[in-house]
């Protein structure tokens, strides 16, 4: 039997009456691949402007949450979804809702950086030019703005017609961030972001996540524990499909409710 905990979210977090902050409401999420079930009626809310971590071994499930959340599993045959996701309220499952605004709303950062084969500016210019901005003026502050959000703007500012591939892999993962920011979401997804990173650039982005939660709803995926501990206010183990146990973090790292959950996080398993 699933042992599900709510946490106590008394301080720390922005009022999720606001609507436009980006808070998740989730009720009985599950996900099937054709007749397997990889989630199994999973219950969580995500805080406004808070970091969000996802722990479990590999093929429990996170990354597959992840996805539901801005329905990037709509590109995989035989996947469907059955419960309800509420992003500020409105149900982002339902049939009628706009999939390339809702990824405007909740961007997501890969495993691996993934710049576009273009110039930094054109990397970042390219979201808002495909949501219709063509200023130049408005689309040099965009660009530049989100370089500066994301920790980037100082070390790029006088290179940004040369290709973003000549960045190193701790910048290129930062650039994608920013490309993520020019768009405005309210949530950011980050999926194992730091996994092909050195310690350097993976401090760079603990240290930027620390920073954008002031203003983004921020999940995370990730298998370093030390990492999820270090950055996250609130962390839900997943385990076979199935989210066992949701709470602030100090909590789950110290002081589990869950066996399975003591288990993981003390390295008995996984």
């Amino acid at each position: 039997m699933v042992t599900t905990i709510a946490p106590d979210r008394t301080g720390g977090t922005v009022d999720s009456t606001d609507n436009t902050c980006g808070f998740i409401s989730i009720s009985d999420l599950s996900l099937y691949y054709g007749d397997f079930r990889a989630l199994k009626s999973v219950n969580i809310d995500i805080d406004c402007h808070a970091i969000t971590a996802l722990i479990g071994p590999s093929g429990c499930g996170k990354s597959t949450f992840l996805r539901c959340l801005n329905r990037m599993n709509d590109l995989i045959p035989g996947a469907r979804v059955e419960g309800q996701i509420l992003l500020d309220g409105v149900d982002i499952t339902a049939p009628a809702i706009d999939v390339v605004e809702l990824r405007k709303r909740v961007g997501m950062v890969f495993q691996q950086p993934n710049p576009f084969p273009k110039s930094i500016f054109d990397n970042v210019a390219y979201g808002p030019r495909i949501h219709g901005t063509t200023n130049k003026a408005e689309l040099e502050d965009i660009v530049e703005e989100s370089l500066r959000r994301a920790a980037l703007w100082e070390e790029v500012k006088d290179d940004l017609h040369k290709s973003a591939m000549m960045l190193s892999g701790g910048q290129q993962q930062r650039l994608c961030i920013a490309r993520v920011l020019a768009v405005k979401p309210e949530v950011v997804l980050m999926d194992e972001p730091c996994s092909a990173l050195d310690p350097i650039s993976t401090l760079r982005i603990e240290e930027l996540m620390q920073v954008l939660k002031t203003d983004y709803t921020i999940i995370i995926v990730t298998h370093n524990m030390q990492q999820a501990a270090r950055v996250s206010d609130f962390t839900g183990f997943f385990l076979m499909g199935e989210l066992i146990e949701f709470d602030k973090s100090p909590v789950i790292f110290t002081r589990p409710k869950d066996k399975r959950t003591e288990d993981y996080v003390t390295g008995r398993f996984g």
